[in-house]
């Protein structure tokens, strides 16, 4: 049962949605940040939107991914995310093994949080975005 087992708090791992120009495109993409000194494995990743547009509630699909192994200080694109999506919340639950133990986390994108105001430099990625701690 979920409730035996054990999560241990998440540190060091981040994610970030950015944009980079591709043949001359803007294409937006979201990245998982390893910190730690240490490699990561079986990184699964469920994302969703929700919210409303124009007063309609809006639900997108929701998409797993799964990486073997995320390697220490290392970065990982994870999915494209289309720009008509920011105008929703955008949900990412990141869960991994660290040896034996997992570790669970939600990060979420509110709905606003893609305002170019928010915008600014990553240095992780060399891109210009906006990144969850």
């Amino acid at each position: 049962m979920k409730k035996d087992i054990e999560f241990h708090p998440v540190a060091g791992v981040k994610l970030a949605i950015a944009k980079e120009v591709i043949e001359g495109q803007t294409e937006w993409s979201v990245y998982i940040i390893n910190h730690n000194l240490i490699e990561l494995n079986t990184v699964m990743i469920t994302s969703k939107g929700y919210g409303f547009i124009g007063g309609e509630q809006r639900r997108t699909s929701v998409l797993r991914h799964m990486i073997k192994e995320l390697g220490p200080q290392s970065i990982a694109k994870i999915e494209p995310i289309d720009p008509a999506l920011f105008a929703l919340h955008n949900e990412f639950w990141v869960s991994y093994y660290i040896l034996d133990q997992i570790f669970d986390k939600k990060f979420i994108f509110t709905e606003g949080s893609m305002n170019p105001a928010n915008i600014s430099f990553i240095p992780d990625l060399g891109l210009e975005g906006v990144l969850h701690r």
